[in-house]
């Protein structure tokens, strides 16, 4: 499914400062407290016995009241792939944003296995096939990695005006949406109670809810890519 880490250029690091995300974040998701990233003194966090990210007082704050449907529709006159690509472009580098404020708490420590709701574990494959068992900062790592590659690559998604995308284009969307969405599966289900400890989960909330809504208007996830989480991804857009 991946590249081989030599292929990937190695283990890329993308975090930043605590104000570099806090900034960006705030600047596209806005309307909520200011909120200090990485701090273990604002709130009491939840038992891990239960799943936060399903108690509704947390999961009904959100910063923005506009419909997801309709903001995910393909506006009239434009192309569909100009609109994915967009999209997919953002929706990386949020992802990206909120995996960096959130990994101080991601390590190969407390994360030794990728997994997700249910004990669901992902591991990475390489070009020669070989699946690799990796902590989760290291398997997130080589995800983004591998899609920032691919955005990047003025062959799969062209910059200059005129340049048609490839025939595989909707395939390479698929595979970079299963990425991304692996990487929130796994905040969801490991790192809300973290989200929530720095007030950062009306974001989170609000951005998954849009990756979900547009992943689900352009059938960018199959089902059972998705179903160990189901539950969330029901209550989020009803």
């Amino acid at each position: 499914m991946g590249r081989s880490i030599l292929d990937m250029g190695g283990c890329q690091s993308y975090s930043s400062s605590d104000e570099e995300d806090v900034s960006t974040l705030k600047a596209n998701y806005t309307n909520v407290s200011l909120f200090k990233v990485k701090s273990n003194s604002l709130h009491i966090v939840p038992s891990a016995a239960v799943k936060p990210y399903l108690k509704d007082h947390f999961l009904s704050r959100r910063i923005t009241d506009l419909d997801l449907l309709t903001l995910s529709a393909l506006p009239h006159g434009l192309d569909q792939q100009e609109w994915i690509a967009t999209n997919t472009v953002s929706f990386f580098q949020h992802t990206t944003l909120f995996f960096s404020a959130l990994s101080d708490s991601c390590s190969m420590t407390t994360c030794p296995a990728a997994k997700s709701s249910g004990n669901i574990l992902y591991e990475w494959t390489d070009d020669q096939g070989k699946k690799l068992k990796c902590s989760a900062p290291i398997y997130i790592d080589y995800a983004l990695s591998y899609i920032q590659e691919i955005l990047t690559d003025e062959r799969v998604f062209p910059t200059k005006a005129g340049s048609a995308f490839p025939s595989g284009f909707m395939f390479l969307i698929q595979k970079i949406f299963v990425m991304l969405f692996r990487t929130l599966a796994h905040l969801f289900s490991v790192h809300y109670q973290d989200a929530i400890a720095v007030e950062l989960h009306p974001q989170l909330n609000t951005f998954f809810t849009h990756f979900i809504t547009f992943s689900h208007t352009f059938r960018l996830l199959e089902p059972s890519e998705t179903a160990q989480i189901d539950e969330l991804i029901a209550v989020l857009t009803h």
